[in-house]
């Protein structure tokens, strides 16, 4: 059976115990231990796939086709270990449930209440898989004191009293504030935090501190004394220049001999951090540099694409080049040239989105890295983007547009070379969807296969002409329009297995021009850079050779 951490936060959010999480799990790994990483998340929504970027960042998704918070992609990127449905949960997810359990009759006519009932679903929910790992690391979001995250506290207190004694340990993230005036820090916020938390019933075990400054031993005992841990469970946790450097900081600070001495576990495993150390070897002396730029809807955010800039960072890695990205707002280009602004990128790459808002500024940044020569990378919408722009532009359909604005806007403005997708195959089944059917989990969402035309740049890419990737769309290029695209230079060199959806798009005589319906961000790691990355980055770094 698996040993349970659970990892909670305190004082302020966005203190990065989703990184924490993902570093963590990393060093069990080097100690040779298994691990799956899970987040508890206590918004109300079911998932955070109807949410905007803007309020949540980007939305991860699954293998099984799960939308998921962005934490779920630190896990994935730092263990290896492809995260599933069962890895997330939120608030909105378990009150469905409970109800729709109620609706059943399955609580034989009881009053439904938050706990027990709530509370022994997400209990259900963390006890799944529990034999197949040696360590369970759960993250609940939030902060302590959040009136959401009430049921989830109870959840994992029952949940530790429940498992035998010593299978389960509580992980405490907080801050440490600078006072600049007085020159100091101050544990008094991390105190309470720790006093919340234990009103509640919890103890942490290991207090993980944020801080900007280096912590003296003596604050360090103060925060062992008044929070109740022991003083080699209080580690420091400072600001990294790379969150890749995050494994080998927290080894040195000791969280994973931590926990494990609080497990009990001894003695303990020597760690193997070669992987790490090689990954900080690559971001840290890269023998040059390339400039992206990222032309999208939701530059305001980063975290909207989140999983892209990781990607090309791995995609740097793996040709020893740093990758600097600048953030072009895509509306720019709707009132004016792009030239002057993409003058000086050695690549460009369209991300998806959903939307009429700034894409005409994406069509106008794709013409321009397919006239210059100038290596383009299309995801999701960027692909569809690309194919419009060629459309009008080399196959003569200057109206070319997507169903989807026409849907905005209800009515027909264009001539739809990308239409609603309203069937495909998953699996054994055919999956059907109309225009007006709820927005949530109903997209084409997960892995699926797609063929890959011998010959081509992506077979060359890939290295094989079979292929697997994450998906998250509603919309898709028509193949009517194929041999016109086709004879004017636009291939379509990706398809699915049945021949029926365009997965993939490339530009002949072009030195890198390839859009993909697809999200190959999502499975992309720094010890294993995604293959369409990596070469992109190559052909970025061989212009900036020629500049």
């Amino acid at each position: 059976m698996a040993r349970y951490v659970f990892i909670t936060g305190g004082v302020v959010s966005s203190l990065g115990k989703g990184l924490a999480s993902a570093a963590l799990g990393a060093l069990l790994q080097a100690r040779g231990f298994s691990v799956r990483l899970r987040k508890l998340d206590p918004y109300l929504n079911v998932d955070p796939g109807t949410m905007s970027p803007f309020e949540h960042g980007e939305v991860f998704v699954t293998d099984d086709g799960a939308e998921t918070d962005l934490d779920l992609g630190h896990y994935e990127r730092f263990t290896g270990v492809a995260a599933r449905a069962t890895d997330s949960v939120s608030s909105g997810r378990i009150y469905s449930n409970v109800l729709e359990k109620e609706r059943r009759g399955d609580y034989l006519g009881k009053t439904i209440q938050v706990i027990p009932h709530v509370t022994n679903e997400i209990k259900d929910f963390l006890s799944i898989g529990a034999d197949e790992v040696d360590f369970m690391l759960c993250e609940i979001g939030g902060t302590v004191g959040d009136i959401e995250g009430l049921p989830f506290f109870e959840a994992i207190r029952q949940f530790g009293q429940d498992r035998p004694r010593g299978e389960c340990i509580f992980m405490h993230l907080t801050l440490l504030p600078w006072i600049a005036a007085s020159r100091e820090l101050k544990t008094k916020p991390t105190q309470h935090s720790v006093k919340e938390l234990r009103s509640i019933g919890i103890a942490p075990d290991i207090l993980v501190c944020r801080s900007e400054k280096m912590i003296p031993q003596k604050e360090r005992e103060k925060l062992a004394l008044f929070c109740n841990v022991r003083p080699d469970s209080v580690i420091a946790a400072y600001d990294l220049k790379s969150i890749y450097e995050a494994p080998l900081a927290y080894h040195r600070e000791g969280l994973d001999q931590a926990v494990l001495d609080a497990f009990q576990i001894s003695p303990a495993p020597k760690p193997n951090l070669s992987r790490w150390e090689d990954v900080y070897d690559r971001i840290f002396n890269p023998e040059g540099e390339v400039r992206v730029a990222i032309v999208g809807k939701y530059t305001q955010l980063e975290d909207a694409y989140k999983s892209i800039a990781e990607a090309l960072s791995h995609g740097g890695m793996a040709n020893r080049v740093k990758v600097r990205i600048d953030w072009v707002d895509a509306e720019l280009f709707e009132r004016e040239d792009p030239a002057p602004y993409l003058e000086g990128f050695h690549a460009i790459l369209v991300p998806g989105g959903f939307g009429e808002r700034g894409t005409e500024g994406k069509i106008r940044a794709a013409e321009y890295a397919r006239t210059r020569k100038i290596p383009y990378l299309g995801i999701c919408l960027g692909m569809q983007m690309a194919v419009i722009e060629a459309a009008r532009n080399l196959a003569g359909l200057p109206t070319a547009g997507s169903e989807e604005f026409d849907h905005e806007a209800g009515k027909k403005r264009f001539e739809p070379v990308v239409y609603h997708l309203k069937e495909w195959v998953k699996g054994n089944h055919t999956v059907a969807r109309k225009v007006d059917d709820d927005k949530g989990g109903t997209m084409r969402l997960g892995a699926y296969t797609a063929n890959l035309a011998e010959g081509s740049k992506v077979a060359e890419v890939y290295g094989t002409t079979v292929i697997e990737e994450r998906h998250r769309h509603r919309y898709e290029v028509d193949t009517r329009y194929r041999k016109a695209l086709e004879s004017h230079g636009l291939c379509f060199s990706g398809m699915s297995p049945d021949g029926r959806l365009p997965e993939i798009v490339e530009v002949k005589d072009h030195p890198w021009f390839i859009g993909v319906q697809f999200h190959p961000e999502l499975k992309s790691k720094p010890f294993d850079p995604h293959p369409l990355f990596k070469d992109f980055v190559r052909a970025a770094k061989e212009v900036s050779r020629l500049v």
